[in-house]
């Protein structure tokens, strides 16, 4: 496979400065995650130290195989959700190695809001559910939870529902769960160890009911204690909820360590070669390439010869349609296709993207999509052209292919661009994002443009004259608010990605998504929907 060769001069002042504005990016990248990885106040964590527990982090540290990496996932899911519990909700939840198997891990943040479930972190939950049925994982729970958060019982209510729902067709799929119970699981949050295949409650802490003591005395005038309702021992002599009773913290993750070495787990489609070839530019670079400011174009080929294999790329018809770049390669010894945007998507670019995504199929390689497009070209010459058929074709493609989907954003993502390039609406097995990345409708400036003249129009086919510094005004005002909600902060936040990452760990991030995927048979598909020739 040909190596590329990068253009880039690092010493080159506009270089030095995109590399300095990137890193401002970054830092802001991780002070959100530093954030994220708070858990609770100091007096929480004291109390909890003091009662003998670990925290909800150091408990995926003890089951996670020796020197493993973890994926975490969605870990800024409601950080600017003004009445939520803060970036990332009240739970961890990543794909680890147990025992050798991929599995997904959630843990219950007890030590923050008592382990409740605000909306984000049960909005959160389910898409982490939608990642282990696609992928064929089996879960592992971290249970301490208060259950769901009272004041959003409104909204978490259904998706509460849907959880347990996605629990049991797991099981009926044959992907199993295991919960070890280390603290109250109560209320809704009783069915999670109840549902799963596998139950382990620590003794004389795990505590499991429906309804308390102060409820039960309401509702029934009994008088019970919390061991009576939902105590360890209980379950495990009495009502058999309980599969396994631990002594400590860390007996209960050796027992689901032991589970995990019994349970049947898919086996990989695809194992890379001992021997990986590292590209043969430096990932820092990339902070110089990948333009802070989306507006100033570069060419994609120089990122992707800094996160592939050897620097090795396969490109597909190079001199036609050259604002899509289509190609094979490796990363971390996955074979892949890559689909990458250099510009806006015209016609003939659509075309031979819906034919390397039909290639691709045919050879059963998963696909990364990086975005970095304005969308599909219009004006009069582009819309007698057939730019609206050829957009449906590559979105008729993209929505009808079966080989796995990962998708990462790099720049702007904007209109229906998005949805040929497998924005979250076409549901990607995983999708990450940049922190210089852009999502919306259209860019800010464009979207308020329209709108002035729509109202201009509008208002001169009513007789009406406009007040100019009013329109002005609210002019002003949407551009400034387009462009906080196209941020990657604000997309994180409202789940549209699965993680804002530093994008010098790129080949990280999807060398582990091409893992997880690649960890079941892959199977492209034969068939589409009827498209216009």
């Amino acid at each position: 496979m040909r190596k590329l060769r990068s253009n880039i001069n690092v010493n080159d002042k506009s270089f030095k400065s995109n590399f300095n504005q990137m890193i401002g990016f970054v830092n802001d990248l991780n002070d959100h995650l530093a954030i994220s990885r708070e858990q609770g106040s100091e007096k929480q964590i004291e109390r909890s130290r003091s009662r003998g527990k670990f925290l909800a982090r150091e408990r995926i540290e003890f089951l996670l195989d020796k020197d493993s990496p973890f994926l975490e996932l969605l870990p800024l899911a409601g950080m600017l959700n003004k009445d939520g519990f803060g970036a990332g909700g009240t739970n961890v939840a990543g794909i680890g190695l147990v025992s050798r198997k991929l599995c997904m891990i959630n843990s219950n943040v007890g030590t923050r809001k008592g382990g409740a479930i605000d909306f984000a972190t049960s909005f959160k939950g389910l898409r982490i559910a939608q990642i282990t049925l696609e992928n064929k994982l089996p879960t592992i729970n971290l249970v301490e939870s208060g259950g769901a958060n009272l004041p959003d019982q409104d909204r978490v209510f259904s998706l509460a529902g849907a959880s347990f729902r996605e629990i049991t067709q797991r099981s009926k799929a044959g992907l199993s769960t295991i919960s070890i119970v280390f603290g109250n699981a109560t209320a809704g949050g009783a069915y999670v160890p109840g549902m799963s295949d596998y139950s382990i409650f620590q003794e004389k802490v795990a505590k499991v009911f429906l309804a308390g003591p102060p409820l039960v005395k309401m509702a029934t005038n009994e008088i019970s204690t919390d061991e009576e309702l939902g105590g360890a021992e209980m379950h495990s002599k009495v009502s058999g909820v309980s599969d396994y009773l631990a002594k400590d913290e860390l007996d209960g993750i050796r027992i689901a360590r032991e589970i995990m070495e019994t349970i049947l787990a898919t086996k990989p489609e695809f194992c890379p070669e001992n021997s990986i070839k590292e590209p043969i530019y430096s990932k820092e670079e990339i902070l110089g390439i990948v333009s802070a400011d989306i507006k100033k174009p570069f060419d994609v080929r120089e990122l992707i010869l800094r996160i592939v294999d050897g620097s090795e790329f396969s490109e597909f018809k190079a001199e036609y349609g050259s604002t899509m770049v289509c190609g094979w390669t490796k990363i971390h010894g996955y074979p892949v296709g890559i689909i990458a945007n250099n510009g806006v998507i015209f016609s003939e670019a659509a075309n031979k993207t819906s034919q390397f995504i039909q290639l691709s199929n045919k050879n059963n390689t998963p696909l990364i999509f990086i975005h970095n497009t304005t969308g599909f070209m219009v004006g009069k010459d582009y819309e007698q052209a057939g730019i609206i058929k050829n957009g449906a074709k590559l979105i008729n493609l993209v929505s009808n292919s079966e080989v796995p989907h990962i998708s990462l954003m790099i720049g702007s993502s904007f209109g229906a661009g998005n949805y040929g390039m497998n924005g979250r609406s076409f549901n990607p097995r995983f999708l990450f994002a940049y922190p210089n990345s852009k999502l919306g409708v259209m860019g800010a400036e464009q979207l308020a443009g329209v709108m002035e003249i729509i109202k201009r129009q509008s208002a001169k086919s009513l007789g009406v004259t406009l007040n100019e510094e009013k329109i002005q005004k609210e002019k002003q005002e949407m551009i400034d608010e387009a462009n906080f909600k196209a941020t990657a902060w604000y997309s994180t936040s409202e789940l549209w990605d699965d993680g804002v990452i530093d994008p010098r760990e790129t080949r990280n991030y999807l060398g582990y998504a091409l893992a997880v995927v690649y960890n079941q048979e892959i199977k492209g598909s034969n068939s589409y929907g009827v498209f216009r020739m």
